[in-house]
């Protein structure tokens, strides 16, 4: 057996060239061994082939030249730089929004066509993408997620190493995304993308009931509930039921005790974000509330609230 060297104008006709049971092939002298499949003589497939084969011997040829992380594919090192450099060569044709992955993209178009390709094989509701359909399907399967990454301030733990990342900001203030119409900082980049819409007034979810329009896909999803009564959210401790998923995790934290919002000018704790900004204020010394009769200024609203009973009494 000898290796063929090969011009990449020829890369175009690979069947002719792969007939034999195992050929050797040199691309631009990077030797390239691919193994034949049978049933399969695309040399597209084979090269996917040998790609796939690197999830099982992990290894990760495509460096990162900004930070050093390593990638199995080359399309998916590209990808990555681009959080780097901040490119995003994909816009969308309907509203202009800019994206750094083509995928980003064509999932962003499935809100303006009301595309739903992904549905579940159990009740037959349909998404937009995959990911969304895996997270439902554990509704009907009762999956419970292995939850193996733990917060070294509180010791709550997540099922990935993103979702961590994101919730240890809560302890550190931390805000890497910042709006690029008025510089307001932002711990998550879904924050961000949320209160961007308000400068654009981009609302393209519309509500089936009436004729409410919204810029975010979860305040559609609240709003219907107001006109269904849905609340899917059941407390594991209580039964107590809510229609949003944050006031369910408010509540419980009535039971597991837990405070994750520190004052960092002392050692309180609240479970609360409202009560931590209102306890600051007892080391600022701000007072935003006045009175309109007096022109006197508290520091709690409810204070304020009593105050104005003199004048009305």
């Amino acid at each position: 057996m000898y290796p063929r060297k090969i011009s990449k104008e020829e890369i175009i006709d690979m069947d002719t060239i792969l007939d034999d049971a195992h050929t050797e092939v040199k691309i631009e002298d990077n030797p390239i061994e691919i193994e034949r499949t049978q049933g399969t003589s695309s040399y597209c497939e084979r090269f996917a082939e040998f790609d796939h084969k690197r999830i099982h011997t992990d290894e990760k040829p495509y460096k990162c030249n900004h930070c050093g992380k390593c990638f199995t594919k080359k399309v998916h090192q590209i990808n990555h730089q681009r959080i780097h450099t901040g490119e995003k060569p994909y816009q969308c044709s309907l509203c202009g929004k800019v994206y750094a992955d083509k995928n980003c993209l064509l999932i962003h178009l499935r809100i303006h066509t009301g595309e739903r390709p992904y549905k579940c094989s159990n009740c037959n509701k349909t998404f937009h993408d995959k990911g969304n359909l895996a997270k439902h399907k554990r509704i009907h399967t009762g999956e419970k997620v292995e939850k193996s990454y733990q917060c070294n301030h509180c010791g709550k733990c997540f099922a990935t190493n993103q979702i961590l990342v994101g919730h240890q900001r809560t302890h550190t203030g931390e805000k890497p995304f910042k709006c690029s119409h008025c510089n307001k900082q932002f711990s998550h980049k879904s924050h961000l993308t949320r209160h961007e819409k308000m400068h654009t007034g981009e609302k393209p979810f519309h509500c089936s009931f009436c004729d409410s329009r919204f810029a975010v896909k979860d305040y559609l999803i609240s709003h219907i509930r107001t006109h269904t009564g849905d609340k899917p959210h059941q407390c594991s401790h209580c039964d107590k039921k809510f229609a949003q998923r944050s006031a369910l995790v408010l509540h419980q934290r009535m039971h597991n005790g837990e405070k994750p919002y520190q004052c960092n000018q002392c050692e309180m704790h609240f479970a609360l974000k409202d009560h931590l900004s209102k306890h600051k204020r007892t080391h600022t010394g701000e007072k935003p509330y006045q009175c309109c009769h007096c022109g006197k200024c508290f520091a709690q609203r409810s204070a304020l609230v009593t105050h104005e009973r003199i004048h009305t009494d």
